[in-house]
């Protein structure tokens, strides 16, 4: 009866402290600070949880583990976080299908019916409602461990290779299916990274790019030197496979190999890292039906001097997108004979070039109109055609096509407005819906607007604000500012099925198209990359300030968020402006600029960031380098951290010791905590985790952020 009774006392301990709201003072757990300290050209610079690298140590796990449960008994308090799961989960269960590609005469694209943990790949000779079930990953693991990466049909449509990974790692295994029997070949294809497998024509092979197998007994997670470019005959072994290009002189560039679509030549494109300049060779395969794999690979542009970009050929004329004396992009075409005699086809505009293709024999160019979507057809000769009716201000996503078939495909989408497939029809112009999604939501109620604000050096930054369409102007709302600000990659409006929960509870939503993007162009990324990085994080505080002027918010109500090279942002932002922010959420960032280097494909942005081991560039990382400049004693705003235990892109050592370094200098009794998932990765993480994790860190920006009451919720 005694343990009886102690056991019941317990179970009412816990369920009361769950109906408690989350407590204002938190008890972290002490990890251990070591004395290592590096020295950068005479600067000493402290690393207490340099052991927090060894991500196999049982130390490190323990305390993972016990952040953890800090984390989720907090969370688990929030009165608001049943609610947002609840509607999350109706909101995000509805049809979502990828943007299709013709192979073969026939469809293939993704679908996912609405809460399955990973998309099915289907086939389809017209809709979506007669297609054919190739691939379901779903049935590869319950968990959705097994993560489906990409997949890629032959040219006859026979055959489909796909690529699987653990826990969505970016280490990727090649496998084959037949298409007609429905099973799989025995192939498979290991130690393959930051590849597009590509067919050659003759259905008997593709060509692929691999890092060299590492030696048995060691960890393959750092081994990113010395990528080459392979091809692979269907039926054979790995060991077979022929090595086509490879680039010692260059250990830590990118190989790329593509196929021609008329089969005839084989692209070869060379890059830094990540870098948004490349070198770009050929090799001339002969007769597509019988192609010579071994043929010379022959140079087309070597200098490394701007992005070369090919969209296809007609006959022996190739069309290039490249920034060569154009920051917009522009296209050109040249013969493969005499690269060096370029005729400009597409010149350059005041607006950027987002993307570009060949379909039905014109050039499909996407623009980028103040951060909206726009899209134009041209003539092979430059003579402008039509321009696309979009459906509103919003995004292009995954512009599809063929030269040899009169069509185009493309997703549509906008931050109210769930991404519907189309089907233009190049010789009739018409449009066609090819899949268009049934949300539970009404988008009535709100609107998006886009205004422009000055940055701290009289820069025109444009920004998206999304909220209901009456709202006061008062300085009350809970708002949410996200942007990502890196890698010439453009942050434009996209739905996001936690937006309406937001919107729903009174929130206000800004998006803020800051330097480090390409919106405009080149020299927007330029500005804030390298030396230049801290414009990315003036843009970001000058967008918090011009919400707080315009009465959209205050600093109490005003959260940010982040992921990746945006969780350096929010890292930095938060240490450099403490009290600027109610709250924040930084994901999976490159906390430590310092060390970034060493781990996993970190060296790969060296183009971006530059490295410590450069005195020039230690200077200015050191300047923003988010573990580096947290200070003993300030009071940081409310911060939850995720990161996954298997993200191999941005290791999970940089969220350890933000974190780590943040509880103990914590100067008031904000939390600061840490959530960990498991078997997923940097840019993968299967449905029912995502909903719980999105979930979970809006619940607990809108816990600080001052919400105390959820709308009621509707009825599945």
């Amino acid at each position: 009866m005694k343990r009886i009774a102690l056991s019941f006392a317990v179970l009412l301990a816990a369920t009361l402290a769950a109906q408690a709201d989350p407590p204002t003072r938190l008890t972290y757990p002490q990890p251990r600070r070591d004395s290592t300290v590096d020295n950068y050209f005479g600067t000493k610079v402290p690393a207490p949880y340099r052991w927090m690298e060894d991500l196999n140590s049982p130390e490190l796990a323990k305390w993972v583990d016990q952040e953890n449960q800090l984390t989720f008994s907090y969370l688990d308090r929030i009165p608001e976080r049943d609610w947002m799961k609840q509607r999350l989960t109706q909101l995000w269960n509805y049809e979502k299908v990828g943007v299709p590609a013709r192979e073969g005469g026939k469809l293939f694209f993704s679908k996912n019916t609405g809460l399955q943990n990973q998309s099915v790949v289907y086939e389809t000779g017209s809709g979506v409602a007669d297609a054919r079930e190739l691939i379901d990953p779903n049935k590869l693991s319950p968990d959705g461990s097994i993560a489906l990466q990409g997949y890629v049909a032959s040219n006859d449509g026979n055959e489909l290779v796909y690529a699987l990974s653990e826990g969505g790692s970016d280490w990727e295994t090649l496998h084959v299916r037949d298409l007609r029997s429905g099973k799989d070949t025995s192939d498979e294809v290991h130690w393959v990274k930051f590849s597009g497998p590509s067919w050659t024509h003759d259905n008997k092979g593709f060509f692929y790019s691999r890092y060299p197998e590492p030696p048995k007994g060691e960890a393959i997670e750092n081994r990113v030197e010395n990528q080459a470019l392979y091809y692979h005959v269907l039926g054979t072994s790995q060991s077979a496979d022929k090595k086509i290009y490879a680039r010692p002189d260059l250990p830590e560039w990118i190989i790329g190999g593509q196929v021609s679509e008329d089969g005839r030549y084989l692209l070869v494109t060379l890059v830094n890292g990540t870098s948004t300049k490349n070198e770009l060779f050929y090799a001339d395969l002969g007769d597509p039906q019988h192609p010579k794999i071994d043929a010379p690979i022959k140079p087309l542009f070597t200098a490394n001097d701007a992005e070369y970009t090919p969209l296809g050929n007609i006959g022996d004329t190739l069309f290039v997108q490249t920034t060569k004396d154009a920051p917009n992009r522009k296209i050109v075409s040249l013969k493969f004979s005499d690269p060096s005699h370029l005729t400009t086809v597409v010149p350059e505009g005041h607006h950027v070039i987002e993307a570009s293709l060949l379909a039905g024999g014109e050039v499909a160019v996407q623009y980028l109109v103040e951060a909206k979507s726009e899209v134009r057809l041209f003539g092979t000769d430059g003579a402008a055609k039509a321009t696309l009716a979009l459906p509103g201000i919003g995004s292009v996503v995954g512009l599809s096509g063929r030269n040899d078939t009169p069509e185009l495909f493309y997703g549509f989408t906008s931050f109210l407005y769930p991404t519907t497939i189309y089907r233009y029809d190049l010789k009739s112009g018409k449009t066609e819906v090819f899949a268009k999604p049934k949300v539970d939501f009404d988008p009535a109620r709100f609107e998006t607007r886009q205004v422009f604000y000055t940055s701290k050096d009289g820069t025109r930054v444009p920004m998206f604000i999304t909220a209901r369409k009456d709202l006061k102007l008062d300085g009350s709302n809970p708002t949410i500012l996200y942007a990502y600000g890196g890698f010439d990659i453009n942050i434009t409006p996209s739905f996001n099925p936690m937006l309406p929960v937001w919107l729903e509870m009174g929130g206000v939503y800004a998006v803020p198209n800051i330097r480090g993007g390409g919106e405009y162009g080149e020299a927007w990324h330029h500005a804030g990359m390298l030396s230049n990085k801290q414009n990315v994080f003036d843009d970001f505080a000058w967008a918090a300030k011009y919400l707080v002027a315009q009465k959209y918010t205050s600093t109490p109500k005003l959260g940010i968020q982040g992921y990746s090279n945006g969780g350096l942002l929010v890292g930095a932002s938060i240490t450099e402006n403490p009290k600027l922010f109610g709250a924040a959420y930084g994901g999976a960032g490159v906390m430590d600029m310092l060390r970034y280097q060493k781990f996993s494909g970190g060296a790969l942005w060296a183009p971006e960031y530059g490295t410590s081991e450069d005195k020039q560039a230690f200077q200015w990382l050191y300047q923003f380098s988010p573990v580096q400049n947290v200070k003993d004693g300030t009071c940081y705003p409310p911060t939850i951290i995720t990161t996954a235990d298997h993200d191999d892109r941005v290791v999970p050592s940089h969220s350890y010791k933000f974190v780590a370094r943040l509880q103990h200098a914590q100067a008031c009794d904000n939390p600061i905590l840490l959530r960990v998932e498991t078997q997923t990765s940097h840019g993968y993480m299967p449905t029912d985790k995502r909903i719980a994790q999105t979930a979970d860190v809006w619940a607990f920006m809108a816990w600080n952020l001052g919400i105390r009451k959820a709308p009621d919720a509707k009825k599945p």
